[in-house]
């Protein structure tokens, strides 16, 4: 009996070393410690296709994704990413109405111990926070606007956008369209790229009919819907019948415009759908300009220790008209001619 068992595990043996095919793998083996000497190479197969890690982006915000300002410029700038670098290799998530700045410092401080790629503070009161945060990260990028500022951090960006120019542009159509020669402003607070974008839009009119009077009001808040509703209704009783204005509390501003007929020229965002009839045109931020730029630096090596500025040259700025709005071809010559000479530099912004 002994004898026909060795017969048969030596004609097992025989019978695989002639080509027997094996059994297919149900488990991976454990790595030997000490691989074995290799007789001849194996045939080349194809190699299996292994996907990259996603690039992953986390951004904080004060106000929401659909603010039709502020927050919605750079959520529809991170989409349009996401669309050109496709799903598979490009993610992103979101915090917004972080208006309290400790609860936004705790978010953007759990975003980096989740090791996300980029995190960006998207609000430029977010700033103390970050020169505070980002030196515990120094493998996260970190960027932040609307400012040049980096702290000399070699993880931290800064991008920023240069609204006088699109303001500009603004100031002169609302100039050339405004028939009782009277413009209200409505700014939140005075700083940053709003402040920008008003002092562009004043130039703009002034370079085009220095005998149109623009009132700007202040209201000291970004997110003040009523306060902005206010103002708009005070620079309509004084005449105005165009009107214009920054932050994500303009959509006030909209409303009682449109209520009294008068013509708007929005900022940040386009704002065309919140009142078709009468928004003429927005200057609208593209982030995406900015954010390809950062992303290319991360994917090579460089954490930050730079700074961006969105323009109308570069497209990170876009005046968008509405197309619902009739402007006419003179006046779509005028813009057209306007943003040419900006990006050219034939037209000089003259700011206060």
């Amino acid at each position: 009996m002994k004898k026909f068992v060795w017969f048969l595990l030596t004609l097992a043996l025989v019978l695989s070393a002639c080509g027997a095919p094996a059994p297919e793998a149900t488990e991976a083996p454990v790595a030997a410690t000490e691989a074995p000497a290799a007789t001849e190479a194996p045939a080349a197969t194809e190699a299996p296709v292994v996907a990259a890690e996603p690039f992953r982006v986390a951004v904080v915000m004060p106000s929401s994704t659909t603010d039709l300002a502020f927050g919605q410029s750079m959520y529809d700038a991170l989409v349009r990413v996401q669309e050109e670098m496709g799903a598979e290799n490009f993610e992103f998530v979101y915090s917004e109405g972080m208006f309290v700045v400790d609860d936004a410092a705790a978010a953007i401080r759990d975003y980096a111990t989740q090791g996300f790629d980029l995190v960006i503070a998207h609000g430029s009161q977010y700033g103390s926070s970050l020169q505070e945060i980002a030196p515990d990260f120094p493998e996260t990028s970190f960027a932040w606007g609307t400012t040049v500022d980096t702290f000399g951090q070699p993880n931290i960006f800064a991008y920023e956008a240069l609204s006088q120019e699109g303001g500009y542009v603004n100031g002169v159509l609302a100039a050339t369209l405004s028939t009782s020669k009277v413009i209200g402003v409505v700014g939140p607070i005075e700083t940053g790229d709003a402040k920008l974008y008003v002092d562009g839009f004043k130039a703009g009119v002034a370079a085009t009919d220095p005998t149109v009077q623009v009132n700007v009001n202040y209201i000291g808040s970004f997110s003040d819907v009523a306060l902005a509703s206010e103002a708009a209704t005070t620079h309509i009783s004084a005449g105005a019948d165009v009107l214009t204005g920054s932050a994500q509390m303009v959509v006030g501003a909209i409303g009682k415009a449109e209520e009294a007929n008068a013509l708007w020229f929005g900022t940040q965002s386009n704002q065309a759908s919140l009142a078709p009839s009468i928004v003429v045109a927005s200057q609208v931020y593209h982030w995406e300009v900015m954010l390809n730029e950062m992303i290319g630096l991360i994917q090579a090596g460089t954490m930050g220790g730079q700074s961006f500025s969105a323009n109308l040259a570069n497209g990170g700025q876009v005046i968008e008209f509405n197309s619902d709005y009739a402007l006419s071809d003179e006046a779509n010559a005028l813009a057209d001619s306007t943003i040419q000479g900006i990006i050219d530099g034939t037209i000089t912004i003259a700011l206060p």
